[in-house]
């Protein structure tokens, strides 16, 4: 049996605005949010997509709630924001 090598981790840079987000939440939302990003991280699944022009970042589906993201080099993501999906593309 051949096991495949786990994906190098992700390190993850918060925005003020991210951060301001992401506590405005429920606690207990706001945890599922972290374990969404948390198994996209360490697996690279998740329900990803790369944004249209104006923006030019990625979303990370969790839920009810998006998490926007830019890459910043190979293995850093920058989170830019965490917004109800009601909300998120206005």
């Amino acid at each position: 049996m051949s096991e495949e090598a786990a994906p190098e981790r992700i390190t993850v840079i918060w925005s003020p605005e991210a951060r301001t987000d992401l506590r405005a939440i429920q606690r207990e939302t706001a945890m599922q949010i972290l374990y969404c990003l948390d198994r996209y991280l360490a697996s690279r699944s998740g329900d990803v997509k790369k944004l249209k022009p104006p923006r030019s970042e990625f979303r990370l589906r969790c839920g009810d709630y998006r998490l926007f993201f830019e890459l910043k080099g190979e293995n850093t993501i920058r989170i830019s924001g965490v917004r109800n999906r009601r909300e998120a593309y206005r």
